[in-house]
């Protein structure tokens, strides 16, 4: 007979892999069957929609009237300049939304990207991109505008708000270059029908991709609270509660699915521990007094500890704590 519920399961596992210079796997279980679409078809739309970036969004540049001009003694074109310029990957240094930052080069010389970086802006990779070719007659001086953004803006949205003499650049902001999932079955209990979202996110590293799964979530919940009160909901106080439950279905983990080496698993069974809670309500120091636990073992079960988020630094709210021993006794009874 199938059990009667009177909630969804709340997931309460989450992984994080880096698997390159810019791009991670995030991993989250077990959800209901059919809940993990639910939440990782938006999350995808808002990471490619709602990350927050950087883009030049306008030039000006002396002796130039418009993007079909062209420098003396400068190889390329005006138009090919401003390719050039777009495909630079700028990032503010400060918390700003604006910055605006004049450049004087001259000949003979090749300009880079990376001759942009300042104390305002931080340029990404420069080195790998040429953006004019100067010879021994040319200068070029340049007042260059970044804004802090997400999406996609053209050019005719931005001309009002720059200056009239400068010319207006579609702003390209977004930093993902990869947002996709993977629906994965994981088992829980005797069920094989739960689900696991695997997230693979790429940036251009103007954020990292830590960051942009944080503005996605961050986004998702603002957008939420309009529900809220209509419907007279606290959601930050329900994140709160849900966040307390997923945090005490991860003390109940069993030791046997930690992974530990043998001669830790021994020494915890004979010491009555069959959950991981059970070690943090405990000091290090009586941890340590737990019998046959050699050095060795003592680091593995700190070294577990801290990869679920129950290191050194994680303390146990009276309530949470309180849940976790009543569990517990439950449980052992």
């Amino acid at each position: 007979m199938n059990k009667i519920k009177v909630a969804p399961f709340v997931p309460g596992e989450v992984d994080i892999k880096e698997t390159g210079k810019n791009s991670v796997e995030i991993s989250a279980w077990p959800f209901e069957p059919g809940f993990a679409i639910t939440m990782a078809h938006p999350l995808r739309r808002l990471l490619l929609g709602s990350s927050i970036g950087y883009a030049p969004i306008s030039l000006k540049i002396d002796g130039v009237k418009h993007e079909f001009d062209s420098v003396r003694g400068m190889k390329e074109d005006i138009a090919v300049f401003i390719i050039n310029l777009k495909n630079t990957k700028f990032k503010i240094k400060e918390e700003l939304d604006r910055a605006v930052v004049e450049y004087s080069f001259s000949g003979p010389r090749e300009v880079r990207a990376s001759d942009l970086e300042n104390d305002q802006i931080e340029v990404i990779e420069g080195d790998n991109i040429v953006l004019a070719t100067l010879n021994e007659d040319a200068e070029l001086n340049f007042k260059l505008e970044i804004a802090k953004g997400i999406g996609y803006i053209p050019s005719e949205n931005i001309r009002e708000s720059v200056d009239s003499e400068a010319i207006a650049l579609d702003a390209f902001f977004s930093p993902v270059k990869k947002a996709n999932y993977r629906i994965e079955n994981v088992l829980v209990e005797d069920s094989p029908n739960f689900e696991k979202i695997v997230f693979e996110i790429e940036t251009d590293g103007r954020i990292t991709p830590r960051e942009a799964f944080g503005n996605a979530l961050e986004t998702m919940n603002k957008q939420m609270q309009v529900f809220g009160q209509v419907f007279d909901i606290d959601l930050e106080a329900t994140k709160t509660k849900g966040k307390s439950e997923s945090a005490l279905k991860q003390l109940l983990i069993p030791i046997d699915m930690l992974g530990f080496s043998a001669r830790s698993s021994n020494s915890l069974e004979r010491a009555g521990i069959k959950f991981i809670g059970e070690l943090v309500l405990m000091s290090e120091n009586e941890i340590k007094s737990i019998k046959n636990l050699g050095k060795k073992s003592l680091d593995e079960i700190m070294g577990v500890l801290e990869s679920h988020g129950f290191g050194k630094d994680f303390e146990l709210d009276g309530k949470l704590r309180a849940d976790l021993i009543e569990k517990i006794k439950q449980l052992k009874a």
